[in-house]
């Protein structure tokens, strides 16, 4: 018989459900009428009207799935294992939204919402375009939606649906009980990791930039399948440059976080997901340069629409690696498998195919020009850059995928033991080539270029860059590494030639302005991102000679960290440093580190700031999750985080039980025997006994006209000037002894009158002391970035430039219509 499960909200579920089928219908119908509008003239449009119904209840049905599922989260209906896995009743609601994209199934919502609305806004504007451009567009939101279907298809599983129970999902005893949901009070909670302000912006931006990518893919296909080579390039440019700049905040967003929020100790960690997602954009980038070459020269057709292809190829195969759980425990982004290792194989593979095949099936229509380009021109430059970009994506995309190679042949190929400086070692040379390019190429005219007007210009241009250089890598302190000196020059020299290039912009010239900030951007990027990551210097170095233990060694090092007992000031490079205490907000624990600049002969105080770097605590694990606080300069940072701290214990709520005592958690008792007026000192304060109350009463036990019943009365003074009073009873009742404690919780005191001595006159006091506690501290890292704000100055002019590029190209579009 089927059990009638209590408390269950069905009905949000069901309509989610049916929302995800409908989105898969939808785009499966839209997807193959504007194939047949591609492929068909017919004069009354009907295929095409179709395809646009098909899509608009496509986008609603979208929203539809995220309204029934945040529905679901928001009113923690924990009957749904997503909600239970990813929720909990203590987020606040900026991380309940947080929690909708934590899991696989809210990303690739989110991914296809971005992929709807994108595909309304080229119904709007793609015009003779729409057809073959919104066929693969829904092709992909076809893939897309069957991710979440969460449906068994002659045996076979399609896709991981958010809407499923948790009695489905996961097997257990309770699932037997029509009650089961009385058991959960709560779901899993947000990864701490991720209950950060950045994790509200940074998917949906990222996603958005995934989504972007498929519309420059989009156009290639449709210019070969209509046969249309030249007119696609200009229409998506803008596209393209539209999916950079976004893709590119994504990436930005991501690095400040991990700056910013994680622990990672830095803004890039060449993790494999961090990987996997720079290198459509970087491939992206080249074939940007590669379609303007084209659109100006007539050079590198090919090259521009293999790079537009494979970019979108790239960004699903980022999604493969981050899903699949190929990968393993290689990288802290990637997601667990969901069983769709398949599923996002043929995705890929499927894009590639429809690619491939193009290319092929058009190869002898190409137009491509057997006239070499001559070397003073700037198309043959922007085709080496991006060359040289392609080869650099070939490298990073090599070594992450060793996971991926060791899968598919069942080798065991160990991955580098030093990440970072093997990419460091890889990719510095090609930094250098590519910053170059982006210098003295935009004095090159497309076509053919003056040898000596060339010269001419950038000479001036190249001193003015070395004596530059040569300051700068002296002050920074790389001048002691070859290769970082010429990276250094390289990228102030693409600055260089770029500020005139804007100067030239400002005069009048404003459609250069685009291309000269972007690269302005890039050269302080790779200035930035050189000297902090080559010139970071740990501050807080432990001269101690003691270390943590060998656990704590583990995964840090014990002369890269000091440890800060409460208000006791500790000398760290130019500062005093003073762990003053902490605080808890929610699930986490602020600690106040005060910095102090103080002026040694004078003692003046010259700067004074506290950091705040925090930690989420796990008493049963044993372990924190530490997130740092950092200090702002013009010129560099001080980031700090804890690496060790007190775990708090867990109140261990127990009911009594025998050999359970009341007096569990004191020291040993100390017994005196007292007189009134006496006084008794203890660790801190005193004891004064003041007298005996010999008409004692005691609550619900009634005294017979022999029972005895006395107290001592006391006044408890600590050395904080805090004053308490306190009366245990000495009972005798019926010839038997009995005493009644008096606990006091604030001086952490019990006292008791255990025994009365006639013949001596003395009474009998027994004191508890609750154990001294022990001092605060915090075992804290401190790291001092030099130069970072030219990083993020840089991601910043990058993201600009690209934006006035997007406004040029659409305004040349409009012109031409």
């Amino acid at each position: 018989m089927d059990i009638q499960f209590a408390g269950e909200h069905l009905l949000p579920g069901k309509l989610g459900q049916f929302f995800i089928i409908l989105t898969f219908g939808t785009a499966l119908l839209s997807a193959i009428a504007y194939y047949f509008a591609t492929i068909k003239d017919t004069k009354d449009d009907s295929w095409k009207r179709l395809a646009r119904i098909s899509t608009w209840v496509n986008t609603v049905s979208v929203l539809g799935i995220g309204i029934c599922l945040y529905y679901i989260i928001y009113n923690h209906y924990f009957e749904y294992h997503y909600a239970w896995a990813h929720s909990s009743r203590s987020l606040p609601v900026y991380y309940i939204i947080s929690s909708f994209w934590e899991g696989q199934e809210g990303s690739f919502w989110l991914w296809m919402f971005w992929q709807s609305l994108l595909a309304n806004i080229l119904i709007w504007k793609a015009r003779s375009w729409e057809s073959p451009v919104m066929t693969v567009m829904m092709l992909s939101q076809l893939f897309i939606s069957s991710m979440l279907l969460g449906v068994e298809i002659l045996g076979t599983r399609v896709g991981s649906s958010p809407f499923i129970l948790l009695r489905d999902a996961v097997e257990g005893p309770i699932f037997s009980r029509p009650d089961y949901l009385s058991l959960i009070p709560d779901g899993n909670g947000l990864n701490p990791l991720l209950q950060n302000y950045w994790m509200v912006i940074h998917p949906p931006t990222l996603f958005l930039g995934f989504a972007s990518m498929i519309i420059p893919f989009a156009y290639a296909i449709a210019g070969l399948w209509e046969r249309r080579y030249s007119e696609w390039i200009k229409v998506s440019l803008p596209w393209a440059l539209f999916a950079v700049m976004v893709l590119g905040a994504g990436i930005i967003m991501g690095s400040f976080w991990a700056y910013e929020a994680l622990n990672f100790g830095g803004f890039w960690a060449w993790d494999p997901v961090e990987n996997a997602s720079i290198i459509p954009w970087l491939t992206l980038i080249a074939a940007v340069h590669v379609m303007l070459a084209y659109r100006s020269s007539g050079h590198s057709y090919f090259t521009a629409t293999f790079l537009v292809l494979i970019s979108f190829v790239l960004v699903l195969y980022a999604s493969f690696l981050t899903r699949s759980g190929i990968l393993g425990e290689t990288s802290v982004h990637s997601f667990t498998d969901l069983g769709m290792f398949g599923h996002l194989l043929a995705y890929i593979l499927v894009f590639f195919a429809l690619a491939v095949g193009f290319l092929v099936a058009r190869w002898k229509e190409l137009p491509i020009t057997k006239k070499d380009e001559e070397t003073y021109s700037r198309e043959f430059w922007l085709f080496i850059g991006a060359l040289v970009l392609t080869v650099a994506c070939v490298q990073v995309i090599s070594t992450t995928s060793i996971p991926v190679f060791n899968a598919l042949f069942g080798t065991k190929i160990a991955p580098p033991a030093d990440v970072i400086q093997h990419y460091h070692q890889w990719q510095v040379p090609f930094a250098i080539v590519i910053s170059l390019v982006s210098g003295f190429s935009q004095y090159l005219r497309y076509k053919n270029t003056d040898s000596r007007k060339f010269f001419k210009k950038i000479g001036l241009i190249l001193i003015i860059a070395a004596v530059v250089t040569a300051g700068f890598v002296y002050i920074a302190k790389v001048h002691n590494n070859v290769m970082y000196v010429v990276l250094t020059f390289s990228a102030i020299f693409s600055i260089s030639c770029n500020i005139r290039i804007l100067i030239d912009a400002i005069k009048g010239k404003w459609r250069l302005a685009g291309s000269s900030i972007a690269h302005i951007g890039f050269g302080l990027l790779l200035i930035g991102a050189l000297v902090a990551a080559a010139t970071s210097n740990v501050v807080s170095l432990n001269t101690s000679g003691v270390g943590f233990g060998e656990e704590f060694d583990k995964n840090n090092n014990s002369k890269e960290n000091i440890i800060l007992y409460e208000d006791e000031p500790v000398r760290m490079d130019e500062y005093t440093v003073t762990y003053k205490g902490d605080s808890t907000e929610g699930v986490n624990t602020y600690y106040r580190v005060n910095y102090k600049v103080v002026d040694e002969e004078t003692k003046e105080v010259k700067e004074e700031f506290d950091l705040y770097p925090h930690a989420q605590q796990n008493a049963k694990m044993q372990t924190i999750v530490a997130s740092p606080d950092t200090r702002h300069y013009l010129f560099h940072d001080i980031y700090t985080h804890v690496s060790s701290v007190p775990l708090k214990e867990e109140m261990a709520e127990h009911e009594d039980h025998e050999g359970h005592s009341e007096d569990e958690g004191y020291e040993q008792p100390v017994t005196y025997e007292v007189s009134p007026g006496d006084t008794i000192r203890y660790r801190e304060g005193v004891i004064i006994v003041k007298g005996v109350n010999r008409n004692a009463t005691i609550e619900k036990i009634p005294l017979k006209p022999n029972d005895v019943a006395i107290a001592l009365q006391l006044e408890i003074r600590t050395h904080a000037n805090k004053t308490y009073t306190a009366e245990p009873v000495f009972l005798i009742k019926g010839g038997n002894k009995f005493d009644f404690g008096k606990t006091l919780v604030d001086p952490g005191l019990k006292v008791r009158f255990s025994n009365v001595y006639p013949e001596k006159d003395k009474l009998e006091m027994m004191l508890y002391q609750k154990p001294k506690a022990e001092k605060k501290w915090i075992v804290m890292k401190a790291i001092k970035f030099p130069f970072i704000n030219l990083f993020w100055a840089g991601n910043i002019l990058m993201v600009v430039g690209f934006l006035i590029s997007i406004f040029r190209r659409n305004k040349e579009i409009k012109i031409t219509d």
